[in-house]
């Protein structure tokens, strides 16, 4: 029997929470040990009322759910990941509490592409609507993946906005993906598994309990380097995700409305606050860029050990464009990108670079001018 078995046994366990199931991860690697020898249990802090459920789980395990859940897995496009496993999106490593187990319904390398969370009311006004439509269209054609929450109002808008440009979409979810919610949400949901992802820490079978949905919310965020809230009043769940970015040290964003506007109160409150106020897309872009600018550094100090270019003395420089001071995987991605427009797959394929570094380099060079972005998600150079 694998590792996964057993950690979906002990997840079966009722009053287990993900911090509990975490601390298993890290004091037992091999589950199977805690299994046959539950003594085990005796060296960690526990409380007595979460030592009574592991030890229920551990002598009676529900091997039948577990059989169920990984007949589920064996679908094509259903995946379920473990935190210890290197295809677990990375920035969701990082946050306090990452859900141990995700269940994922489309395409799992796409959770470690850059993405950006928006959120907002599940009612908007006819603005926030459109707004939220907008932005996530120019900002899938740049690269960026939407993450939100596939609910009705600003959610779902954030969601279609991105697909219509040919983009990526990650919905997060409240209940088990072998339900779709709100039901209403069919198409959405198999537009998303199509063109990107639907995840969630509840095992199928799971139903929309009222309290997974602000637990979903610290995953929304923690997808993202950065959360924007389109609509939201003083009291919503928009600004309990936004408050769930701080905590990641993740970037907030808001866009101020009307000051008559009930909806505009919390994004107002969030720029008090210190969130930073947006008008148009590139506001995002330019702010973010510095991000995946960190990342791109990573990136080639592990590729490219041998080169000596400076990515950040590039960037800062504004002297006129120079094609042979850029990171030689800027320079790469360059010599597929003619003045013909072209899709951000076929960009891929040609450099066979991985999705995240491609959408990662795209956005500083849209950002430094070298490129330009067309209807549809297509790329063209801008060099003169």
């Amino acid at each position: 029997m694998d590792d996964l078995s057993y950690w979906l046994a002990l997840q079966k366990a009722s009053g287990i929470a993900s911090g509990t199931l975490n601390q298993l991860f890290e004091h037992f690697p091999k589950p199977s040990d805690l299994f046959n020898t539950p003594q085990a249990l005796k060296s960690l802090d526990l409380t007595p009322a979460r030592r009574t459920h592991l030890e229920k789980a551990l002598n009676a395990p529900d091997w039948k759910m577990v059989e169920q859940q990984l007949q589920w897995a064996e679908a094509d496009e259903n995946h379920i990941l473990l935190l210890t496993q290197d295809n677990y999106p990375n920035l969701l490593k990082e946050i306090y509490s990452p859900p141990p187990i995700l269940y994922v319904k489309g395409h799992v390398e796409v959770l470690n592409n850059i993405q950006l969370a928006m959120v907002g009311s599940r009612n908007p006004s006819i603005d926030g609507h459109e707004t939220a439509w907008q932005f996530a269209h120019h900002l899938a054609q740049n690269g960026m993946v939407i993450t939100s929450g596939m609910a009705l109002g600003i959610d779902a808008q954030s969601h279609y906005g991105a697909l219509k440009a040919g983009g990526k979409s990650i919905a997060v979810a409240g209940t088990g993906l072998d339900r779709i919610y709100p039901a209403r949400h069919k198409e959405l949901a198999w537009q998303l598994i199509e063109h990107g992802a639907i995840v969630s820490e509840y095992p199928p079978g799971s139903g929309p309990m009222k309290y997974h949905f602000p637990q979903r919310n610290r995953i929304i965020s923690g997808l993202s380097v950065g959360t924007l809230v389109v609509e939201a009043a003083l009291k919503s769940g928009s600004l309990i995700t936004a408050q769930t970015a701080l905590e990641q040290a993740r970037e907030v964003f808001a866009i101020p409305g009307s000051i008559h506007n009930p909806l505009s109160r919390g994004c107002h409150q969030l720029i008090k606050n210190g969130a930073k106020l947006v008008e148009t897309a590139e506001d995002i872009l330019e702010e973010l860029s510095h991000l995946a600018l960190a990342s791109l550094i990573k990136s080639n100090s592990t590729t490219d050990t041998q080169s000596t270019t400076n990515p950040s003395s590039t960037i800062a420089e504004n002297t006129p464009k120079n094609y042979s001071l850029l990171p030689k995987v800027q320079q790469q991605i360059l010599k597929q990108v003619g003045f013909t427009p072209i899709s951000i797959d076929t960009i891929i394929t040609r450099t066979k670079l991985s999705a995240s570094d491609v959408n990662a380099n795209l956005v500083v060079l849209e950002v430094e001018d070298f490129i330009q972005t067309h209807p549809g998600g297509l790329i063209s150079n801008k060099l003169t």
